[in-house]
């Protein structure tokens, strides 16, 4: 076996301790004689798996006791037309704030739902920059606000919460929840695709207020309401088994890693050698603002698109996986979350300044 160290955006890396339990575990999950995944999600031993699954998130980001733990299905961007379906009535105003790809496809899809304000945008600079708070036009009587904290297509970041006064927060953050201490109780509703810090591809993990559950329409299907689902504990229909397990194996792992503000400091130290590299290296590119610059995705160019083969090529030879940037902006783009160890960095970083001294 060679593994090589994994730098993409999603489905991306896990951490290998996660992975070789599951290989472990996967003929005979805890003496229960057959696999997590061929195991009934209503006996006891599953329910079991998903109780301590909560706990372990709802330790690891402080959750507060009225929120409620979702365990859901879709990927988020079956959430970006459901939020709205949940929490609008047709032609009711709700804002989004656009900081790239990702929010603009999540105010796209609410947009046959509700009334979609566009708040505030940093479009016009491609998408490079937070735009600032002073200038964002709030509706106070908006049924919520929607951000996306963290762009993977662009490497752009939140890194702090903005304050929207009474009307509730909406965030995706599938691509930076659980490598930071985040305070839950400045969202209404927070959700999150699996496939980059939590687990495998197919699972949405959302956390949200239960008095917005309130709001829920009492004549939507029960299938895309999230207050039925709620009352069910995630198990209104056959729930993603396989990706609960991994999530609560993840969770786990997180926590005898020292938690999230352990991780943090990681994730902050692996994005400086990075960036710090790139800034003083007088060959690659980021074309983000500093302030804004996300600590999972580092987008970078070289100095000529033509090189941009033969460094992949090579990249790959070297054990430097999947750094092909997005095809929407090309270039590079080297995906850090948590499962990535400094040691990956560090090895990618030594590629870069080998590859910056033989094609200069």
């Amino acid at each position: 076996m060679s593994r090589g160290y994994n730098f993409s955006a999603g489905p991306a890396a896990l951490p290998e301790e996660v992975l070789r339990q599951a290989q472990a575990e996967l003929l005979e999950w805890d003496g229960v004689r057959a696999s997590v995944m061929e195991i009934s999600h209503r006996g006891k031993p599953f329910i079991a798996l998903a109780e301590q699954a909560e706990r372990d998130l709802r330790e690891l980001l402080a959750v507060p006791s009225n929120y409620k733990v979702l365990f859901l299905q879709g990927g988020a961007t079956q959430h970006f037309a459901q939020i709205p379906l949940n929490f609008t009535r047709r032609g009711q105003a709700v804002d989004y704030v656009l900081t790239g790809d990702w929010s603009e496809k999540a105010a796209r899809e609410a947009g046959p739902l509700a009334d979609v304000r566009i708040a505030a945008s940093s479009a016009a600079t491609n998408y490079d920059r937070i735009p600032a708070r002073d200038g964002w036009d709030l509706d106070p009587n908006a049924a919520y606000v929607h951000v996306t904290p963290n762009e993977t297509i662009r490497g752009v970041e939140f890194h702090d919460i903005p304050d929207v006064g009474a009307v509730p927060l909406i965030g995706d953050v599938s691509s930076t929840i659980l490598s930071r201490p985040l305070d839950v109780s400045k969202y209404a509703l927070l959700y999150a695709g699996a496939q980059k810090n939590i687990g495998p591809s197919g699972l949405v993990v959302m956390i949200v207020r239960e008095d917005l559950l309130e709001r829920c329409p009492k004549d939507l299907p029960k299938i895309f309401n999230y207050a039925e689902h709620a009352a069910q504990d995630s198990m209104l229909n056959t729930p993603n088994t396989w990706g609960w397990y991994l999530a609560g194996l993840v969770f786990q792992w997180l926590k005898r890693q020292g938690g999230v503000a352990a991780m943090a400091a990681r994730n902050r130290a692996k994005a400086e050698l990075l960036y710090g590299y790139i800034d003083g290296s007088g060959y690659y590119r980021n074309p983000v603002e500093p302030s804004a610059r996300s600590w999972m995705n580092v987008p970078f160019t070289l100095p000529r698109e033509d090189l941009d083969a033969p460094f992949l090529k090579e990249a790959e030879a070297a054990g430097l996986l999947a750094l092909k940037g997005h095809r929407a902006v090309g270039g590079m783009r080297a995906s850090i979350y948590n499962a990535m160890p400094l040691e990956g960095v560090q090895a990618l970083v030594d590629f870069m300044r080998d590859f910056a001294r033989r094609n200069g």
